[in-house]
């Protein structure tokens, strides 16, 4: 049988989800941590590869198991499991469900804050200067759409199209800290990061609303800005569709 894992990360002590041979990843704790539980080896399949340090407050991964599953695995698995990581729900899924491929829309949340606070540093881009949200938010409304988002992706990796379709794109205020929200129907590897980054020079008055429009045409990530720090982006949805779970 096959289960989905809805659960959430603190990134920060993490070199992303994808298991690595050297290095601590979100993927390498959570299959030790079924697998011991489970008693047999476990392989864990995420919704997508977060990079070194970005967080997720929704993430989905899947797992198949031919059992049915303890009653009370969540509450072991969550007293296992160490303090940055915690599992909310386990969802019985058909056979042939895919927590990557059976995604529809994924949304990330980049939060950035004007000035120092010594509180939320590893979580924010700490930004000191006065940003022009109107602006950056022009430039947000020309992301939305189906399009080539190669100005945006890290090169060299192994996709075979950088086409994707941007459903929503905003920046929000509040007091001293800005949130930006995208949704679409995938990301390339690096690109909120990316985009964020390039926003904020916007907003800094550095690119014109012409310019951003001209490094979206171009298809080439030399013409954007440099990627935003990874502390202050979040995963927080992926949505599926509803007949791939079962009994829900």
């Amino acid at each position: 049988m096959r289960y989905f894992i809805e659960l959430a990360y603190n990134g920060k002590n993490y070199f992303g989800w994808q298991r690595q041979p050297k290095q601590i990843s979100v993927q390498e704790v959570l299959e030790k941590a079924f697998s011991t539980l489970l008693r047999q080896p476990i392989e864990i399949l995420g919704a997508g590869r977060t990079d070194t340090g970005v967080h997720s407050k929704f993430m989905m991964a899947h797992f198949d198991f031919e059992e049915n599953l303890p009653e009370d695995l969540i509450r072991r698995l969550n007293s296992f499991l160490p303090k940055d990581i915690v599992i909310y729900q386990i969802h019985k899924t058909t056979e042939e469900a895919h927590a990557r491929f059976d995604a529809m829309e994924r949304t990330y949340h980049y939060f950035v804050q004007i000035g120092k606070d010594p509180f939320n540093y590893d979580f924010t881009w700490q930004v000191f200067a006065d940003l022009d949200i109107n602006l950056m938010n022009e430039a947000a409304e020309k992301l939305l759409g189906k399009k080539d988002f190669s100005s945006f992706a890290k090169i060299h990796t192994d996709v075979k199209t950088h086409i994707c379709k941007v459903k929503f794109a905003k920046w929000e205020k509040c007091g001293n800290e800005l949130k930006f929200t995208i949704t679409a129907d995938r990301f390339l590897r690096n690109m909120v990061r990316a985009i964020v980054g390039t926003l904020v020079d916007v907003g800094k008055g550095k690119i014109s609303l012409e310019e951003f429009n001209n490094i979206i045409a171009q298809k080439d990530r030399s013409f954007a800005s440099g990627s935003a720090p990874a502390q202050g982006l979040y995963l927080v949805d992926v949505v599926y569709p509803k007949s791939i779970f079962v009994n829900e």
